[in-house]
């Protein structure tokens, strides 16, 4: 059913709708300098304040139909949609957790490089962990003690082995087909995951390799001290199956689903839960997810209200007005996502808005969806991996009782991968995706 004020209504640009958007900026990021603590001031509350204005200050008409008019962004197919993968990705990973497939993937990993290579084998891990969960923090969380026991045995600073950690955990994250960024960042663009992995695989996995040269080099002559313990090859297949499944094209829900009654069956004949224990573990995973599917919902109602009202055509107006190429509109693009993560500290968030202005920027200027939602994931990934307020880093430096400052010299893979990134686009690599090459439907 179309919107009847949308039918009447036509708005033209207007800098005062971004109101809410201001609203939120000084409720979250402003009140978090003040208290000195990035995660003083729940997100939540800060959009449901910062909605609250959208609806109030919307040209709408009555106050019901202004209402109307938010529901509607907040139930958008699309976001609906990804709030369902959300629910899916979130009792899959913690299904998988709870039966032991992170300590096994673990052990996989650190079994198959020789002990001078420790630092490259972190690496290694967490890249794999990360791409296979698609939850950076997760990532940290199971490795980050690891990293820090073998520092303490090897001689290494801490903060070099949990950068290590940091760094793998944001390839994954920007790869990843179950990661909230790239779930958003495809679904905000119009692009299938698997077509958006082989543009942003070409960018990532040279710096990824590059980065995995320099942990060997500093990492050479350094003795093991870590002693892995059995491989429970059973417990690694859930993350396999989900990870050349997704590869290959099949629909991100049906891969979950697949993932999550494979991890339920492993962890049954293994012992790892009974099946209580799989119904708790998905729904402790559904509840972990909570947060931000409300946010999800709230940042869409908000964008919808911004849209309507003429916000969102005035901030491409400005941003465009002085483009004249599609390279110009792919770093107006990467600069858009990049201050909203600045702003936000969180990148799923940061994509959730800036996801539709991009689609409007790439539409104007030809861009193939593919290659958009490449950049916003790159992008939004790269920033979020080396700010010291980001869950990331803060999560690193409590696990390893460090400053998260001492933890950014060693944060290769973001730096690289943002360096990367803007070669990508100055010299359109790759070639098959730059300029006017749109996505073939």
């Amino acid at each position: 059913m179309t919107d009847p004020n949308s039918s009447r209504l036509h708005h033209a640009p207007n800098p005062w709708a971004l109101t809410p958007l201001v609203v939120f900026l000084l409720s979250y990021l402003v009140v978090s300098i003040i208290a000195g603590d990035f995660y003083k001031m729940p997100i939540t509350v800060a959009f449901v304040v910062s909605s609250v204005v959208a609806i109030a200050i919307s040209k709408g008409g009555k106050l019901s139909n202004r209402i109307e008019q938010f529901c509607r962004g907040a139930a958008n197919s699309n976001i609906m949609l990804m709030v369902l993968i959300f629910i899916l990705a979130g009792a899959f990973a913690q299904t998988a957790k709870a039966m032991g497939a992170v300590d096994a993937t673990v052990n996989l990993a650190m079994s198959i490089l020789p002990g001078n290579l420790l630092a490259a084998g972190i690496f290694l891990a967490a890249c794999f962990i990360s791409i296979s969960v698609g939850t950076s923090v997760g990532t940290i969380v199971a490795l980050a003690p690891v990293a820090v026991g073998i520092a303490d045995k090897t001689g290494m600073p801490d903060a070099l082995m949990l950068g290590v950690v940091v760094s793998g955990a944001m390839f994954g994250d920007n790869l990843s087909f179950i990661s909230d960024t790239t779930i958003v960042a495809t679904r905000t663009q119009g692009c299938n995951m698997n077509d958006k992995f082989k543009v942003n695989i070409r960018i990532a996995l040279p710096i990824a390799i590059l980065t995995g040269i320099i942990y060997v080099l500093i990492g050479s002559g350094v003795g093991s001290g870590y002693e892995t313990g059995p491989i429970e090859w059973v417990k690694v297949l859930p993350y396999l199956v989900v990870l050349i499944t997704a590869i290959c094209g099949v629909n991100v829900m049906m891969v979950l689903i697949v993932g999550i009654i494979l991890s339920g069956i492993v962890g049954l004949l293994t012992g790892g839960f009974d099946i209580w224990g799989w119904n708790a573990s998905m729904g402790l995973g559904i509840s972990n997810m909570g947060e931000l599917i409300i946010v999800t919902l709230l940042a869409g109602g908000m964008l919808e209200m911004i849209r309507y009202n003429g916000g969102i055509d005035w901030i491409i107006l400005k941003l465009t007005s002085r483009i004249r190429s599609s390279k110009g509109a792919e770093l107006s693009i990467a600069a858009l996502i990049s201050f909203a993560n600045l702003c936000t500290a969180n990148n799923t968030i940061a994509l959730i808005m800036a996801g539709p202005i991009a689609k409007d920027i790439a539409d104007r200027f030809k861009i193939d969806p593919r290659r958009s939602a490449s950049l916003l994931d790159i992008f939004s990934c790269f920033v979020q991996g080396i700010i010291p307020y980001g869950a990331q880093l803060l999560m690193a430096a409590g696990l390893g009782h460090v400053s998260p400052i001492e933890i950014m010299q060693y944060l290769y893979y973001p730096y690289l991968l943002g360096v990367g990134a803007l070669l990508a686009i100055a010299f359109n690599y790759p070639r098959k995706y730059a300029g006017l090459n749109l996505l073939n439907k």
